[in-house]
């Protein structure tokens, strides 16, 4: 490699990265092909533990829930997601101790689940979430960004 040493530190660097990437991948879709496939897995998935409805928001929960949240995006630009969506997918990973790649579909995607779980964090929302809806011994979601 005639590259400087920094350039080729960075690409050893990324070249590690995208392999545990990949293979955290390749884990999660033998997991879900096995269990669509009605197999189970060397160990049981987390996820079957706690059906989708079971973390939908009350109508009650999600009023007290709502003023604390930002509003949603005005009519410019993209399409706000449902912050009532979002929430019921961060929630289902918190309760089941799932990956975010195993949330299921009907609460939108996972990178947009755990990047709004990331930015309420940050702000010190989430455990304002936690404390109104009386869940302040929910375990954290895992923080680390998923590979």
């Amino acid at each position: 490699m005639a590259a400087p040493k920094r350039r080729r530190r960075f690409l050893l660097g990324w070249s590690e990265w995208r392999r545990a990437h990949q293979a955290v991948a390749a884990r999660c879709r033998a997991a879900k092909w096995a269990a669509r496939q009605g197999r189970g897995t060397s160990e049981p998935l987390k996820a079957a533990s706690i059906a989708p409805e079971e973390t939908y928001l009350t109508d009650e929960q999600w009023a007290s829930v709502r003023p604390l949240l930002p509003p949603q995006k005005g009519q410019i630009g993209r399409p706000a997601h449902d912050h009532r969506e979002v929430l019921g997918g961060v929630l289902w990973v918190a309760r089941t101790g799932s990956s975010w790649r195993e949330m299921p579909e009907e609460f939108g995607k996972w990178e947009r689940a755990y990047r709004r779980h990331e930015l309420w964090v940050k702000q010190g929302l989430w455990q304002r979430i936690l404390r109104v809806l009386g869940e302040e011994d929910l375990p954290e979601p895992t923080t680390k960004e998923p590979n």
